[in-house]
């Protein structure tokens, strides 16, 4: 018998699975044909300490260390742009203030971002943003489960749950694992995991956010440009991979599936992308879209279902999932093996499925 199995091989599966690995047996089950193939493999891929709710906040700060240190480190500078224009000076002060930026003047942003045109009047900036090697991220805490004698399976689809006397039971094709703890690290089907094992589920919502990538506007070198927001984070920009990639940032709505960009939201937020830039989108190198997952009250789900302490809930990452990852995993890990959880009384509460008692 299995100690954890844990279903969903993204970034919230296979750190928790590493960190599980450490107190006993661990099996990772990810239905697609490679690890992160759903909302991890579609990440921005940043680490700033100060994006999100508080309690993501204080998840980003635990594992800050573990981003800069741990497998020799997983990030590179980056730094990040907020542009404002006299329309929404209100709302850029608001963010200025909730990004923990600092006013930079016109000619300095230029000299980062070559491309702002003269509706942008305002810009804020700081440097403490990083790049996460997100697919780095991945292989090693799925490393560390095989380190610790764990299992990693892909193109293993879970089609039945069911609840034995002493844990469960879980078909997989033509397999029947028996597992003592049920992980629930599936993403967008988090609520369908669930209900298949008879767990209420916690009402959480799916939504897609869309990508485009566009090439180097003007040719230009854009790997040292900083990651760069429109004000009420409407949209934005990113270097990748010699290219940019921009979003609409929306959050649609969206049943659990493997989710595709809408034309005519991507259109939408790259118009208003070119309002700030002097070089128009000619073309698209590709798209794609992500569904980020969150609970009714935007904070994560970890620990055990206070009506089966043998189910465990990792998820509502949300957008957070990557900068997050080693402290939700970690306190996981330290609630499931009865140890003291660094975080604060507080925080523990804030992330605790306990909140969703009706």
């Amino acid at each position: 018998m299995i100690d954890f199995l844990v279903v969903g091989g993204g970034i919230a599966g296979v750190s928790v699975g590493a960190r599980l690995a450490q107190l006993g047996s661990v099996t990772v089950l990810e239905r697609e044909s490679a690890l992160a193939y759903h909302a991890s493999g579609r990440s921005a891929a940043m680490f700033e300490e100060c994006y999100g709710s508080p309690s993501t906040v204080a998840l980003n700060t635990a594992s800050k260390q573990h981003h800069f240190e741990a497998h020799g480190g997983v990030t590179s500078p980056r730094g990040i742009l907020l542009i404002g224009t006299k329309d929404d000076d209100a709302e850029f002060e608001a963010d200025l203030k909730s990004m923990n930026l600092h006013d930079i003047s016109l000619s300095d942003a230029r000299a980062m971002m070559p491309i702002l045109n003269e509706t942008v009047t305002r810009v804020g900036y700081h440097a403490e943003a990083w790049d996460l090697d997100t697919d780095r991220m991945v292989q090693n805490f799925a490393s560390d489960i095989r380190a610790n004698g764990g299992t990693v399976r892909t193109s293993a689809e879970v089609t039945g749950i069911t609840r034995t006397g002493n844990g469960w039971e879980v078909t997989v094709g033509d397999d029947v694992l028996s597992a003592k703890t049920l992980v629930n690290a599936a993403g967008a089907w988090v609520d369908v995991v669930a209900q298949m094992a008879g767990i209420a589920p916690i009402g959480i919502t799916p939504l897609r956010r869309s990508m485009a990538r566009i090439p180097a506007p003007g040719g230009l070198d854009v790997s040292s440009w900083p990651m760069m927001f429109g004000t009420g984070e409407n949209w934005y920009c990113k270097p990748d991979a010699g290219a940019l990639i921009v979003s609409p940032a929306e959050e649609a709505p969206m049943p659990p599936m493997d989710a595709w960009a809408d034309d005519m939201v991507l259109a939408e937020g790259l118009a208003r992308y070119e309002a700030h830039v002097t070089e128009p989108v000619t073309r698209l190198l590709s798209n794609w879209a992500g569904l980020r997952s969150f609970s009714p009250d935007r904070n994560l789900v970890l620990g055990s279902d206070p009506h089966d302490p043998s189910f465990i809930w990792m998820a509502g990452q949300g957008g957070y999932g990557f900068q997050t990852a080693p402290a939700a995993s970690q306190l996981v890990a330290d609630l499931t093996a009865g140890r003291q959880p660094e975080l604060p009384a507080d925080i523990i509460a804030k992330l605790s499925p306990e909140r969703y008692l009706t």
